[in-house]
């Protein structure tokens, strides 16, 4: 017998009923200027435009308030680069209760006084040297919390994936989905909506090149770890892809495409300049991985996720300035 998957379109589909009213349905932009630039018909769903800045807030919540009223009424934990931080934090705020957050050293500065303005405790460690998800699970123990990870659960990754069923419920049928990959619950909850709605779509995911450990773990047919990235996507410079979202990824994923930060960089301009959005860098290399041509079949119409917008204006100055 196969299997149940981890995650059904079902799942999703409920995610996306406890969200409505609560996460924003964020819009989805077109651009005569980039679909002649690409030589395609581009549909880019603008999740810098949800709460905390990220499609972070859709898995956050969904996970958070599915917990038991006791366990919720004493907190949550998470770890995080920044933007599930600010989630997580944001939804314990949300729900009337607590968040306690494991956040790197370098974090950027603006995403951690988001997280602490959301409400949350900071936690800080070295992302070269320890292991977050230790410290995390830990951490979450020793003070009798409910650990919420940014990838690697379940309902995480159904609420990720309403963000590709608003998408498609606005376009229709596309050719292509291309999303950004860190620890994979954003790609692992759109294929499982996009495949279910439309069983020939071609689901692209995107990491930079740094940060190649989805794309060698798929290549290999097994999680593969790398040493932690150094790239300006800081939110994708993680060494190995979830155990859950792998096995979805590797079941549903098509092809994963690498990108450089100069083409991340590329990518936010045009951004900023064509379509007049802000995004940070992971937030951009799925628009990069398009515009640079890294997409192995040219799709006739295509959905792209800008998943986020959280860089303050010296970094972003500085790196559009480059």
């Amino acid at each position: 017998m196969t299997a149940a998957p981890p995650v059904a379109f079902s799942d999703v589909q409920d995610a996306a009923v406890r969200l409505d009213g609560i996460a924003h349905r964020t819009p989805v932009l077109t651009s005569r200027t980039l679909d002649a630039l690409v030589g395609a018909e581009v549909y880019v769903k603008c999740e810098n435009f949800q709460r905390v800045g990220a499609f972070k807030f859709r898995g956050a919540y969904n996970a958070a308030s599915r917990l038991p009223a006791g366990q919720l009424a004493r907190g949550i934990a998470a770890y995080s680069s920044g933007n599930h931080a600010q989630a997580v934090a944001l939804a314990a705020r949300e729900l009337g209760t607590t968040a306690v957050v494991l956040m790197p050293e370098d974090a950027p500065r603006a995403k951690r006084e988001a997280t602490a303005g959301y409400g949350a405790e900071i936690v800080t460690y070295d992302r070269y040297t320890q292991d977050r998800t230790a410290l995390g699970e830990a951490l979450a123990e020793e003070r009798g919390l409910a650990l919420i990870p940014p990838y690697d659960h379940p309902h995480v990754i159904a609420g990720q994936g309403t963000a590709a069923l608003e998408l498609l419920e606005e376009t229709g049928a596309l050719d292509a989905l291309v999303v950004p990959v860190g620890g994979g619950g954003l790609v692992a909850g759109s294929a499982t909506a996009a495949k279910a709605l439309h069983p020939g779509i071609r689901v692209v995911g995107v990491e930079p090149e740094a940060g190649d450990d989805t794309k060698r773990s798929l290549d290999r047919g097994e999680r593969v770890t790398v040493p932690v990235p150094r790239t300006i996507a800081d939110g994708q410079a993680l060494p190995t892809p979830g155990e859950i979202t792998f096995a979805v990824n590797r079941r549903l994923v098509d092809a994963i495409a690498l990108v450089g930060d100069d083409e991340i960089v590329a990518a936010m301009r045009f951004a900023f300049e064509r379509l007049k959005i802000v995004l940070e860098p992971s937030g951009a290399t799925a628009l990069a991985a398009l515009m640079a041509g890294r997409l192995e079949h040219r799709p006739r119409r295509v959905g792209v996720i800008a998943s986020g917008g959280n860089v303050d204006a010296r970094r972003f100055a500085e790196l559009i300035g480059r």
